[in-house]
């Protein structure tokens, strides 16, 4: 007949297997926050250097465009007043309102999408907004280089974002084929063209990776100190 401290020691060793697989299981998402928080601190780095750097022309854009994503530059074109969209849920200050796209050709044929800003909402749901025109005229403009990885999309586990990117979406509302990129315009040859809220830069901060790091080793030490109890208590 076996006796009662022989049959709990499968039952403690369980408890104890169960506690190693937290343990881990909190050491691996701590050190998964502290990547993300050094990967992060490495995008917002680049991010500042080449907002920070003097434009450059569009034209000498070449190899990968990730190499340049940010980057300030320079092109000359014609909008086309007939392909504009309207991107809804769009805020300012707490206001409702849109952010305004239009297409955009270059001299040298290259199409892409310009984001020109944000515009309030109608007084009504059928008042539309007031969206400046664009000169019908060449012009030059000038505006960050921007692609559908620009900003990280998730939620708190940073899960990848659904769906396709912003110039797909663009190109399949519209049934057009631009160039895999677009521009966030700052100013041009024309007064006009200076949008009267352009489009935001993020919030170029580290986030809260490091603080989750540290709050997933506390837990792994609760959970040893949580076991060790349990064996005191018994």
């Amino acid at each position: 007949m076996s006796s009662p401290q022989k049959a709990k020691e499968p039952w403690a060793l369980f408890k104890s297997f169960i506690a190693l697989l937290l343990i881990i299981f909190c050491l691996w998402g701590s050190q998964w926050q502290y990547h993300r928080g050094v990967d992060r601190h490495a995008r917002n780095a680049v991010i500042q250097d080449r907002i920070a750097q003097s434009p450059i022309e569009l034209n000498s854009v070449s190899g990968a465009l990730i190499d340049y994503e940010w980057q300030t530059v320079l092109v000359e074109g014609v909008f086309d007043n007939e392909k504009q969209i309207l991107l809804r849920n769009r805020y300012n200050d707490g206001k409702y309102g849109y952010e305004v796209l239009t297409l955009f050709r270059s001299t040298t044929n290259k199409s892409f999408w310009v984001d020109r800003g944000w515009v309030q909402a109608g007084a009504t749901a059928t008042t539309p907004p007031v969206v400046t025109e664009v000169p019908t005229s060449q012009v030059s403009i000038t505006g960050r280089l921007r692609l559908d990885s620009s900003l990280p999309r998730g939620s708190f586990f940073a899960l990848p974002g659904k769906g396709e990117g912003l110039v797909s979406e663009l190109n399949a509302q519209s049934q057009l084929n631009t160039e895999k990129f677009y521009i966030d315009l700052l100013n041009g040859s024309e007064q006009s063209l200076t949008p009267d809220v352009a489009a935001q830069l993020p919030e170029l901060s580290d986030g809260p990776h490091m603080a989750y790091a540290l709050q997933w080793i506390f837990f792994a030490g609760l959970v040893v100190y949580g076991r060790i109890l349990i064996r005191r208590t018994r």
